[in-house]
């Protein structure tokens, strides 16, 4: 054994995060000892209070250290649309965009059974009786364009089809500044699917 076993279980720890090897972990490790021993002890500090005190929001299900996150709590934001995403990252590139104002849904994850995650583990439930209980008028579905999300989304839509809400799909297809010869086909048949009229 090269190193103690505080250094060992540091670089198993580390390796805890998504993409993070033994390499990178030993990196990681080893700057934080040498050179970030403040920076590993505010670390060590924001983690443990993450851990203990970060929660789900009662109403959208989105991180948050209250019963209700800043956007629930945003009572302007409760304009009768409500986006439907898979994840707390989702939400935030949605908000970094600035385009949408309205209330959100994270199930944390998708439908999946294959992996025993079904409507109970992402809250469809819950999510109906909100879109019931806040007179929802819109649900926009943003789950990502793979099959496990297009699925989720199709699941969701049948649950909805006998209310009187709307429902529909972010647009997918060619990024602006894109060019046809470096899209992948399943992003051009979204692409397709997904066109509507020139605006005048």
């Amino acid at each position: 054994m090269a190193f103690s076993p505080l250094v060992d279980e540091l670089v198993e720890s580390l390796r805890c995060l998504p993409g993070v090897g033994q390499k990178t972990a030993q990196r990681m490790a080893f700057h934080l000892l040498e050179r970030g021993r403040e920076g590993g002890e505010r670390l060590a500090g924001a983690l443990e209070q993450a851990m203990s005190g970060v929660r789900r929001c009662d109403s959208c299900q989105n991180f948050a250290d209250t019963e209700l996150c800043p956007i629930c709590q945003d009572v302007s934001r409760r304009n009768g649309t409500l986006c439907i995403v898979e994840s707390p990252s989702d939400l935030l590139a949605l908000e970094q965009a600035g385009d949408y104002q309205g209330g959100y849904f994270v199930l944390m994850g998708h439908l999946s059974p294959i992996d025993g995650i079904g409507p109970e583990e992402i809250g469809v439930e819950r999510l109906l009786r909100r879109v019931q209980d806040e007179n929802v008028t819109e649900i926009i579905l943003a789950t990502n364009p793979t099959v496990e999300g297009d699925a989720t989304a199709h699941y969701i839509a049948d649950r909805l089809a006998d209310r009187p809400v709307l429902v529909t799909r972010l647009a997918h297809g060619i990024p602006v500044g894109g060019e046809l010869g470096y899209v992948d086909g399943f992003t051009l048949g979204h692409a397709f699917r997904g066109r509507k009229p020139l605006a005048d």
